[in-house]
Protein backbone atom coordinates (compact mmCIF):
# COMPACT_ATOMS: atom_id res chain seq x y z
CA UNK A 1 0.00 0.00 0.00
CA UNK A 2 3.04 2.64 0.77
CA UNK A 3 4.22 2.23 -2.76
CA UNK A 4 0.85 3.05 -4.42
CA UNK A 5 0.55 6.17 -2.10
CA UNK A 6 4.18 6.94 -2.88
CA UNK A 7 3.73 6.55 -6.21
CA UNK A 8 0.45 7.95 -6.57
CA UNK A 9 1.74 11.30 -5.11
CA UNK A 10 4.80 11.52 -6.69
CA UNK A 11 3.47 11.35 -9.73
CA UNK A 12 0.46 13.28 -9.25
CA UNK A 13 2.27 16.50 -7.37
CA UNK A 14 5.22 16.20 -10.05
CA UNK A 15 2.38 16.96 -12.62
CA UNK A 16 0.21 19.45 -10.75
CA UNK A 17 3.23 21.60 -9.03
CA UNK A 18 4.24 23.08 -12.51
CA UNK A 19 1.00 24.06 -13.11
CA UNK A 20 0.52 25.19 -9.71
CA UNK A 21 4.04 27.11 -10.36
CA UNK A 22 2.54 28.82 -13.73
CA UNK A 23 2.35 26.65 -16.51
CA UNK A 24 -1.27 28.01 -17.85
CA UNK A 25 -4.05 25.04 -17.31
CA UNK A 26 -5.40 25.76 -20.71
CA UNK A 27 -2.11 25.50 -23.00
CA UNK A 28 -1.19 21.81 -24.56
CA UNK A 29 1.10 21.27 -21.70
CA UNK A 30 -0.53 22.24 -18.96
CA UNK A 31 -3.87 20.18 -20.65
CA UNK A 32 -1.22 16.86 -20.73
CA UNK A 33 0.06 17.40 -17.30
CA UNK A 34 -3.12 17.72 -15.97
CA UNK A 35 -4.91 14.86 -17.27
CA UNK A 36 -1.30 12.59 -16.51
CA UNK A 37 -1.97 13.97 -12.87
CA UNK A 38 -5.43 13.26 -12.77
CA UNK A 39 -4.79 10.13 -13.92
CA UNK A 40 -1.78 8.92 -11.38
CA UNK A 41 -3.98 6.40 -9.49
CA UNK A 42 -5.17 4.39 -11.67
CA UNK A 43 -1.76 4.25 -13.82
CA UNK A 44 -0.11 3.45 -10.40
CA UNK A 45 -2.72 1.07 -9.54
CA UNK A 46 -2.62 -0.92 -12.69
CA UNK A 47 1.43 -1.11 -12.64
CA UNK A 48 1.24 -2.32 -9.20
CA UNK A 49 -1.28 -4.98 -10.27
CA UNK A 50 0.03 -5.92 -13.14
CA UNK A 51 3.59 -6.86 -11.34
CA UNK A 52 2.09 -8.51 -8.46
CA UNK A 53 -0.80 -10.11 -9.96
CA UNK A 54 -0.27 -10.13 -14.12
CA UNK A 55 -2.53 -9.80 -16.60
CA UNK A 56 -5.28 -11.95 -15.02
CA UNK A 57 -5.26 -9.69 -12.03
CA UNK A 58 -5.27 -5.92 -14.55
CA UNK A 59 -8.45 -7.76 -16.26
CA UNK A 60 -9.94 -8.33 -13.27
CA UNK A 61 -9.80 -4.81 -11.77
CA UNK A 62 -10.83 -3.36 -14.87
CA UNK A 63 -13.73 -5.95 -15.04
CA UNK A 64 -14.81 -4.26 -11.70
CA UNK A 65 -16.04 -1.15 -13.80
CA UNK A 66 -19.02 -2.83 -15.07
CA UNK A 67 -19.67 -5.45 -12.25
CA UNK A 68 -23.21 -6.22 -11.63
CA UNK A 69 -26.51 -6.43 -12.00
CA UNK A 70 -26.90 -2.98 -9.33
CA UNK A 71 -30.25 -2.02 -8.17
CA UNK A 72 -31.64 1.35 -9.65
CA UNK A 73 -31.76 3.01 -6.52
CA UNK A 74 -28.27 3.21 -6.33
CA UNK A 75 -27.71 4.81 -9.40
CA UNK A 76 -30.40 8.20 -8.41
CA UNK A 77 -28.78 7.77 -5.15
CA UNK A 78 -25.26 8.73 -6.84
CA UNK A 79 -26.81 11.27 -9.37
CA UNK A 80 -28.97 13.04 -6.76
CA UNK A 81 -27.07 12.83 -3.30
CA UNK A 82 -25.06 15.97 -4.13
CA UNK A 83 -27.72 17.98 -5.45
CA UNK A 84 -29.93 17.07 -2.22
CA UNK A 85 -27.25 18.19 -0.13
CA UNK A 86 -26.65 21.13 -1.69
CA UNK A 87 -30.12 22.63 -1.81
CA UNK A 88 -30.76 21.41 1.92
CA UNK A 89 -27.75 23.32 2.89
CA UNK A 90 -29.37 26.43 0.69
CA UNK A 91 -32.95 25.69 2.70
CA UNK A 92 -31.38 25.46 5.87
CA UNK A 93 -29.40 28.78 5.10
CA UNK A 94 -32.46 30.71 4.33
CA UNK A 95 -34.00 28.99 7.70
CA UNK A 96 -30.78 30.45 9.60
CA UNK A 97 -29.92 33.42 8.20
CA UNK A 98 -32.78 34.89 6.63
CA UNK A 99 -31.84 34.88 2.89
CA UNK A 100 -31.31 32.66 0.13
CA UNK A 101 -27.55 31.58 -0.89
CA UNK A 102 -26.58 32.16 -4.53
CA UNK A 103 -28.17 29.52 -6.77
CA UNK A 104 -26.31 28.83 -10.12
CA UNK A 105 -29.07 27.42 -12.35
CA UNK A 106 -28.09 28.97 -16.08
CA UNK A 107 -27.06 26.14 -17.90
CA UNK A 108 -28.80 23.30 -15.29
CA UNK A 109 -29.66 21.85 -19.18
CA UNK A 110 -25.52 21.17 -19.61
CA UNK A 111 -25.33 18.78 -15.97
CA UNK A 112 -26.63 15.42 -17.31
CA UNK A 113 -24.26 15.51 -20.52
CA UNK A 114 -21.63 16.31 -18.10
CA UNK A 115 -21.73 14.14 -16.21
CA UNK A 116 -22.21 11.38 -18.89
CA UNK A 117 -19.06 12.53 -20.25
CA UNK A 118 -17.00 13.02 -17.39
CA UNK A 119 -18.01 9.92 -15.57
CA UNK A 120 -15.61 7.32 -17.54
CA UNK A 121 -13.20 10.21 -16.74
CA UNK A 122 -13.50 9.41 -12.82
CA UNK A 123 -11.64 5.97 -13.78
CA UNK A 124 -8.55 8.03 -13.69
CA UNK A 125 -9.04 7.99 -9.63
CA UNK A 126 -11.48 5.44 -9.03
CA UNK A 127 -9.58 2.46 -9.91
CA UNK A 128 -6.82 3.58 -7.98
CA UNK A 129 -8.69 4.96 -4.71
CA UNK A 130 -11.80 2.41 -4.77
CA UNK A 131 -10.43 -0.02 -6.83
CA UNK A 132 -7.16 -0.91 -5.60
CA UNK A 133 -6.39 1.00 -2.45
CA UNK A 134 -9.80 0.71 -0.12
CA UNK A 135 -10.56 -2.61 -0.11
CA UNK A 136 -6.70 -3.47 0.74
CA UNK A 137 -6.97 -0.82 3.39
CA UNK A 138 -10.55 -2.57 4.39
CA UNK A 139 -8.66 -5.51 4.99
CA UNK A 140 -6.75 -4.34 7.34
CA UNK A 141 -8.41 -1.86 9.56
CA UNK A 142 -12.23 -2.51 8.79
CA UNK A 143 -14.02 -0.23 6.10
CA UNK A 144 -15.11 2.16 8.29
CA UNK A 145 -11.40 3.27 8.96
CA UNK A 146 -10.45 2.66 5.75
CA UNK A 147 -12.75 4.80 4.26
CA UNK A 148 -11.80 8.09 6.65
CA UNK A 149 -8.06 7.42 6.20
CA UNK A 150 -8.20 7.53 2.47
CA UNK A 151 -10.81 10.30 2.49
CA UNK A 152 -7.40 12.21 4.58
CA UNK A 153 -5.04 11.23 2.52
CA UNK A 154 -7.63 11.95 -1.20
CA UNK A 155 -7.90 15.49 0.07
CA UNK A 156 -4.12 15.75 0.66
CA UNK A 157 -3.45 14.70 -2.87
CA UNK A 158 -5.50 17.64 -4.24
CA UNK A 159 -3.50 19.98 -2.33
CA UNK A 160 -1.67 21.53 -5.08
CA UNK A 161 -4.67 22.37 -6.58
CA UNK A 162 -5.36 25.11 -4.55
CA UNK A 163 -2.38 26.98 -5.90
CA UNK A 164 -3.55 27.38 -9.22
CA UNK A 165 -4.25 30.45 -10.18
CA UNK A 166 -7.98 30.29 -11.71
CA UNK A 167 -8.72 27.47 -10.18
CA UNK A 168 -12.24 26.82 -8.13
CA UNK A 169 -10.00 25.63 -5.47
CA UNK A 170 -7.60 28.60 -5.21
CA UNK A 171 -6.89 29.72 -1.69
CA UNK A 172 -9.91 28.54 -1.02
CA UNK A 173 -9.82 26.81 2.41
CA UNK A 174 -8.61 23.35 2.36
CA UNK A 175 -9.42 22.40 6.02
CA UNK A 176 -13.21 22.40 5.29
CA UNK A 177 -12.29 21.02 1.75
CA UNK A 178 -10.96 18.65 3.87
CA UNK A 179 -13.71 17.79 6.23
CA UNK A 180 -16.62 17.44 2.99
CA UNK A 181 -13.84 15.23 1.05
CA UNK A 182 -13.72 12.59 3.84
CA UNK A 183 -16.69 12.54 4.24
CA UNK A 184 -17.31 11.86 0.23
CA UNK A 185 -14.82 9.05 0.88
CA UNK A 186 -17.26 7.46 3.49
CA UNK A 187 -20.36 7.97 1.35
CA UNK A 188 -18.44 6.59 -1.83
CA UNK A 189 -17.22 3.71 0.48
CA UNK A 190 -20.90 2.96 1.39
CA UNK A 191 -21.95 2.74 -2.38
CA UNK A 192 -19.45 0.95 -3.38
CA UNK A 193 -19.62 -2.25 -0.67
CA UNK A 194 -23.21 -1.87 -1.36
CA UNK A 195 -22.90 -2.35 -5.38
CA UNK A 196 -20.76 -5.66 -5.30
CA UNK A 197 -17.60 -3.94 -4.94
CA UNK A 198 -18.28 -2.46 -8.51
CA UNK A 199 -16.20 0.51 -9.90
CA UNK A 200 -18.70 2.47 -11.97
CA UNK A 201 -21.54 3.90 -9.34
CA UNK A 202 -18.36 5.37 -7.16
CA UNK A 203 -17.43 6.89 -10.76
CA UNK A 204 -20.79 8.08 -11.37
CA UNK A 205 -21.01 9.68 -7.92
CA UNK A 206 -18.21 11.17 -8.13
CA UNK A 207 -19.04 12.74 -11.44
CA UNK A 208 -22.39 13.94 -10.14
CA UNK A 209 -21.00 15.60 -7.24
CA UNK A 210 -18.33 17.66 -9.18
CA UNK A 211 -21.17 18.60 -11.75
CA UNK A 212 -24.03 19.42 -9.82
CA UNK A 213 -22.51 20.81 -6.38
CA UNK A 214 -21.85 24.32 -8.23
CA UNK A 215 -25.73 24.86 -8.21
CA UNK A 216 -25.32 26.09 -4.85
CA UNK A 217 -21.60 27.82 -5.20
CA UNK A 218 -19.74 27.79 -1.64
CA UNK A 219 -16.85 29.42 -2.90
CA UNK A 220 -15.87 33.08 -1.45
CA UNK A 221 -15.85 35.59 -3.78
CA UNK A 222 -12.16 36.94 -1.81
CA UNK A 223 -9.97 33.51 -1.15
CA UNK A 224 -8.81 33.83 2.68
CA UNK A 225 -5.92 31.27 2.24
CA UNK A 226 -5.07 27.67 1.73
CA UNK A 227 -4.74 26.46 5.61
CA UNK A 228 -7.78 29.21 6.10
CA UNK A 229 -10.44 27.97 8.16
CA UNK A 230 -12.44 30.80 6.90
CA UNK A 231 -15.17 29.49 4.64
CA UNK A 232 -18.76 30.20 3.39
CA UNK A 233 -21.81 29.07 5.11
CA UNK A 234 -22.86 27.53 2.27
CA UNK A 235 -19.51 25.41 2.96
CA UNK A 236 -20.14 24.76 6.47
CA UNK A 237 -23.75 24.23 6.42
CA UNK A 238 -22.54 21.71 3.47
CA UNK A 239 -19.46 19.84 5.48
CA UNK A 240 -22.48 19.52 8.41
CA UNK A 241 -24.84 17.50 6.30
CA UNK A 242 -22.39 15.56 4.50
CA UNK A 243 -21.29 14.35 7.73
CA UNK A 244 -24.43 14.36 9.14
CA UNK A 245 -25.02 11.31 6.24
CA UNK A 246 -21.43 10.05 6.83
CA UNK A 247 -21.89 9.12 10.51
CA UNK A 248 -24.93 7.47 9.70
CA UNK A 249 -22.94 5.49 7.11
CA UNK A 250 -20.32 4.71 9.20
CA UNK A 251 -22.19 3.03 11.83
CA UNK A 252 -23.43 0.54 9.48
CA UNK A 253 -19.90 -0.23 7.97
CA UNK A 254 -19.40 -1.05 11.28
CA UNK A 255 -22.51 -2.72 12.33
CA UNK A 256 -22.21 -5.02 8.77
CA UNK A 257 -18.79 -5.56 9.11
CA UNK A 258 -18.54 -9.03 10.72
CA UNK A 259 -20.92 -10.40 8.16
CA UNK A 260 -18.90 -9.40 5.31
CA UNK A 261 -16.12 -10.40 6.79
CA UNK A 262 -18.47 -14.35 6.89
CA UNK A 263 -19.39 -13.62 3.36
CA UNK A 264 -15.82 -12.74 2.36
CA UNK A 265 -13.98 -15.49 4.06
Amino acid sequence: MLLFFLFTFLLAWACFIPIALGIPVGSPLGVFLAYLGTFAPSLVAISLTLRTEGKTGVRELLGRILRGPVAGRWFVFALTWMLVIRLTAALVHRVAFGAWPRFETGELYVIPFAIAISTPAQAGEELGWRGYALPRMADRMGLAAASVLLGVIWAVWHLPLFFVRGADKFNQSFPVYTLGVIALSVAIAWVYTNTRAGLLLPMLLHSAVNNTKDIVPAAVSTPPGTFSFAASRVSWITAALLWACAIAMLAWMVRTEPRRAEREA
